[in-house]
Parts: structure tokens; C-alpha cells; sequence
């Protein structure tokens, strides 16, 4: 097992740890989470954990929760071969979604990244404004992203889409390549130094897995072949996973995703669309809603054909969804904030003095 520093151990992880690291604990990260049990790598060992008591009981949501990537604060029992986690050091970056279901809470799939790779196929499946939405979250996450289009063999017009891709992806790299058949991942392996991390998102069948079986140089993660009807590939990635490279570097696995719903991504929004944000400040009103407004800047470009209207669209339907998280956030804690101080009066009720 490698040391700290090729698990991507930094001076900022090492100040949050110091008053751990006087009382006698130790410190892992997390790579893989099934069913509330965590495998762990620790300084040459790997070992499976779980969370105690104290810390499940002051969790307030499942972002508080370890997730794959997080360093975490431990004591081990050696000759059980496991460990206890008692904390979860502070996130140098995150990638962050809303969870399914009707209430609003965050779900962490990957934290402590340097790269995030966003992937997506150069089939039928191409979308540029999926990849709008990735970029949007990669933005937010504090990681670097990059994007990566793959299964170049299977289009026709490879340039193009880079190219399209480029034009909206404000300066991030962008990478056309062929995992199937080796072509353009060489390209990839300058972001794959010692203790750098790499996390992999895209929806199902773009081929994460091919990739990263040729970044490894081995047949590691499960793939499947792409249906010949439409293009699309089987779900092969079931849950998320750090991999260790020989090399040094550390990728994050993660399954493929139907749905990404944005959580807290105003900056991500406002720095993906820079371009139509600049144009914003040229309207009449400060509070211009680009819709009924008279001397509307943006309505003027997309009149003149200097703004595309699916991306303006795109913007606004990400803008409006950030909005109603904000809203069902502020009244989560609004309940939560009743729900204490119901607490504290119950309490209070018992213990006060009875007059007379």
C-alpha cells in the first residue's frame, strides 16, 4: 500500500488532523461505501470501518455522512483488521447533487478531487446540453474539470461536436478520443501524477469504464457492449470506487447517472455561462428577466442571432431549479428550527419549578 502523499494526503488535510493526531487517532480515506460499511486505505494497510455512534447521532444530513474520496478520522483494531471513524476532515472539493426524492438534500458522489473528467459518447447519445449541466456542477465542485468525447469511431462528425463542445465550455480542456480502440488516451495520462485524484462522470454507456481499464492497463472495471440498435451501453459501474494506479495517481469510478439535479451551484452557473451573464449587464434594469423587460439586453442578442436560444433556455431552466432548492432549503431549516426549540421547551417545561 502506498503512503499518504500518493493517496493524496495535503498540508490542508494535515492541519484538520493535528489535534486528532495529539489525541492518538489515525487518519484513512475512503474508497468504496456498501450498505454503511467503508473500505478504507490507511498508511499501508486497507481495511473495512464503520462510522460510531456519536458521530451517526450529529450527522444532520447525509452530506455529514463519508464519502468515497473523504479522509476520515480513525482508531483501528489491528487484530480485528477494522477501524472505527470518528470524524470526517473538512472537504478540499466535492461534487455535489440534489438526491432523489421530494426533499431537498445533498448527496455527495465524490470528494477531495483535483480532476474531474466529464465524459460523454460521440454517438446518438451526444447531448451538448447534458454537458452544459456537467459543467454547471464540475464548476461548483472546487475540481478542474475537463471533457472528454468519447467513442469518437462511432461518429461521423468527431470535429464538429469537439468543436460545438468547446464554444460553451468557456476555456475547459476538451479531448476527443477511442477508448475501444486506444485512440487519444495517451493525451489523458499528464493529469495522472502521484497523489492526484480523478473523478469520472457521465451518464451510462459512454464508456467510463473502458477508459479507465486503459488508463490502468488492465481489464479492472466491468464493461459491456454497446447495443447495435440505438447506441447505448449497459449500466456496468454499481456503485463508486477509488482505484489506486500504479503510477501514483487515484481515479473515482462512479455509475452512470440518469438524472443529475443541481444542488448550491450558483457560482458553476455563473462561471459555465459567463457569456450570457456579460451580456446581462448591459440591460436596463438590474433585475432584468430577460422576458417582458423593455430595453432587454439579451433579448437583443438572441434577436440578433449572437445568442443561441437553447443555451439562453438551458440557462434559464438551471437558474429557475437553483431557485426552488434555495426555497425548499430555507424551509427545511426553518422546520428544523422548530423542531429544536420544541425540544428545548419540553425539556425546560420538565424541569422548571412548580409555583405554590
Amino acid at each position: 500500500m502506498p503512503d499518504l502523499q500518493h493517496l493524496g494526503w495535503k498540508p490542508f488535510f494535515a492541519e484538520a488532523f493535528a489535534p486528532y493526531r495529539e489525541a492518538g487517532f489515525a487518519v484513512a480515506r475512503v474508497a468504496a461505501e456498501h450498505r454503511g460499511a467503508y473500505r478504507i486505505f490507511t498508511e499501508g494497510d486497507e481495511m473495512w470501518a464503520e462510522i460510531i455512534g456519536k458521530l451517526r447521532y450529529e450527522a444532520t444530513s447525509s452530506a455529514d455522512f463519508p464519502a468515497v474520496g473523504d479522509w476520515v478520522v480513525v482508531n483501528t483494531v489491528s487484530d480485528e483488521h477494522r477501524a472505527f471513524i470518528h470524524a470526517v476532515l473538512p472537504r478540499i472539493s466535492k461534487f455535489s447533487r440534489r438526491a432523489a426524492g421530494r426533499n431537498a438534500e445533498e448527496q455527495i458522489v465524490a470528494a477531495n478531487i483535483d480532476t474531474v473528467f466529464l465524459v460523454q459518447a460521440l454517438n446518438h447519445e451526444f447531448n451538448i446540453r447534458r454537458m452544459e449541466r456537467y459543467l454547471v456542477v464540475a464548476l461548483e465542485s472546487g475540481a478542474a474539470p475537463v471533457v472528454i468525447l468519447n467513442k469518437a469511431d462511432l461518429s461521423d462528425d468527431a470535429d464538429a461536436k469537439k468543436l460545438a463542445v468547446e464554444q460553451i465550455a468557456q476555456g475547459v480542456p476538451v479531448y476527443s478520443i477511442s477508448a475501444k480502440l486506444n485512440q487519444g488516451v495517451e493525451q489523458l495520462h499528464t493529469y495522472l501524477d502521484v497523489g492526484k485524484t480523478i473523478a469520472f462522470l457521465g451518464s451510462s454507456g459512454v464508456g467510463k469504464s473502458t477508459l479507465i481499464n486503459r488508463l490502468i492497463g488492465a481489464d479492472r472495471q466491468k464493461v459491456s457492449e454497446i447495443r447495435e440498435t440505438d447506441d447505448k451501453g449497459r449500466h456496468t459501474t454499481t456503485h463508486r470506487e477509488l482505484i489506486l494506479l500504479e503510477s501514483g495517481g487515484l481515479l473515482i469510478d462512479t455509475p452512470g447517472m440518469r438524472e443529475l439535479q443541481l444542488w448550491d451551484a450558483s457560482e458553476g452557473l455563473t462561471d459555465n455561462f459567463a457569456d450570457i451573464e456579460a451580456i446581462a449587464e448591459a440591460c436596463y434594469f438590474n433585475d432584468c428577466q430577460h422576458e417582458r423587460e423593455p430595453n432587454c439586453a439579451v433579448k437583443a442578442a438572441l434577436e440578433a442571432g449572437e445568442l443561441d436560444a437553447r443555451r439562453f433556455e438551458n440557462y434559464k431552466k438551471m437558474q429557475k431549479e437553483l431557485e426552488f432548492i434555495a426555497s425548499q432549503t430555507d424551509k427545511k431549516i426553518e422546520l428544523e428550527r422548530k423542531e429544536k426549540w420544541k425540544k428545548i421547551h419540553k425539556v425546560f417545561n420538565r424541569i422548571k419549578p412548580k409555583r405554590g
